[in-house]
């Protein structure tokens, strides 16, 4: 919105500083600060409404140390989360841009989803919610439009990269002037691909179309039929690991904050020629507008910390969680590097084994030995931590170094071949 108003009074009627606004870097901080202040600002007011509807969260009593105490605790905070992104990605971001609309459908839709189920469990007294296939269909519905997009927009391209030495014999094959810059990596034209960034190998891209190469020729018109089910496991995975992260005061929104604040970074750099360059990185044109939306993601989960950390004034609900994890999960699919959400969302990753490898494993053992056993004190693993008898404050720090530590480590993936 404020994008194109300053674009229009700096081209038309050279308005003083109006300029500045065409620069993704001032908008990113912008973005941050407005997100900052509605969460801090308008946060406290949600929370006193929230208490007078009596919109508290019921605690089952697991035996966790100080569990019973969060007892009537507002929840469905995610609504915070939820304005404090959408506010300043409508006023900065520019709205023509197919990965803005992308990530706004995402946020959207996801908390749409996530407030029915935090609407039946606190109005309708139902503690289980919405049905678990409906929001498993909701994700699926979400992987469709953001894989089939990405797969037929004309908008959504890449720049290959080229060998200058290659260049010159073709074109000197055909004919024309043969004057090539011995530094370009990149080519002058966008094409359309469904290539990714694999980690750790020195020619750092591989095509999901390839899959389908047995087809044979013209293969690749068909490579939407592996890469929407690709898309669709990453959102629906990545989507129930926040959920299921978020189990202490703190611990989701702080990691959330970290992996967010990783992807800025790389966005920044995919669609930045430059840097792509320097990294020898795919070049994604337009998706560093993407910075705008994160930098806002950022802010809101760093606000709602505000008052999440322990101990937590209000929850943010599977109205939050769902919606943090299935835009960390899709924004990964727009730059391109989702294979590298196992190393970044690590904490989402083995919170999501701890309670498949619990479940696993009292079902096998009931059935071979009469009677289940665990693995783990409890699951999800924060909950194993808190019956060993760590403080929950201690844990949460501990799992936010650990993030860190795996965001350093994705950032470097880059440069590591």
């Amino acid at each position: 919105m404020f994008y194109t108003l300053f674009r229009y009074l700096d081209t038309a009627l050279d308005f003083p500083g109006a300029g500045v606004f065409q620069y993704i870097s001032f908008r990113a901080a912008m973005a941050v600060i407005t997100s900052l202040v509605i969460s801090l600002l308008f946060g406290k007011r949600l929370i006193r409404i929230l208490v007078r509807k009596q919109v508290g969260e019921t605690i089952r009593d697991l035996g966790l140390h100080g569990q019973q105490q969060k007892t009537g605790t507002p929840t469905m905070g995610g609504l915070i989360i939820l304005g404090a992104i959408l506010v300043p990605t409508l006023l900065f971001a520019r709205l023509d841009n197919i990965y803005t609309l992308l990530m706004l459908f995402t946020t959207i839709w996801l908390g749409m989803i996530g407030f029915l189920d935090d609407y039946i469990k606190v109005f309708r007294k139902n503690k289980k919610g919405l049905a678990g296939r409906f929001k498993v269909y909701g994700q699926v519905v979400l992987g469709l439009v953001v894989g089939l997009t990405m797969f037929f927009s004309k908008h959504v391209v890449i720049r290959e990269k080229i060998n200058p030495e290659d260049l010159r014999v073709q074109m000197e094959t055909v004919g024309q002037p043969v004057d090539i810059d011995p530094t370009m990596k990149f080519s002058q034209e966008t094409v359309k691909s469904t290539k990714t960034t694999i980690p750790f190998l020195k020619n750092n891209e591989a095509d999901y179309s390839r899959l389908l190469a047995f087809l044979g020729e013209g293969y690749e018109k068909y490579a939407w039929i592996v890469f929407v089910p690709f898309v669709i496991l990453i959102i629906t995975a990545v989507s129930n690991g926040a959920n299921l992260t978020d189990g202490l005061d703190g611990l989701a929104t702080g990691v959330s904050a970290i992996i967010g604040a990783t992807l800025g970074v790389l966005a920044w750099v995919s669609g930045n020629i430059v840097f792509a360059d320097y990294l020898n990185i795919m070049y994604l044109p337009h998706t560093g507008e993407l910075t705008i939306f994160i930098s806002a993601f950022v802010g809101a989960c760093i606000g709602f910390l505000w008052y999440n950390t322990y101990p937590a004034q209000v929850f943010m609900g599977d109205t939050g969680s769902l919606a943090i994890g299935g835009i960390i999960a899709v924004f990964a699919v727009l730059i391109r590097k989702e294979i590298l959400l196992p190393i970044l969302c690590g904490i989402f990753l083995v919170e999501s084994l701890s309670v498949v490898l619990q479940v696993s494993w009292f079902k096998f053992t009931r059935r071979r030995y009469g009677e289940g056993r665990r693995i783990f004190r409890m699951s999800p693993l924060h909950h194993h931590y808190q019956l060993v008898g760590y403080p929950e404050p201690k844990i949460v720090q501990r799992f936010f170094i650990v993030g860190i530590m795996l965001a350093v480590f994705a950032v470097i993936t880059l440069k590591l071949r």
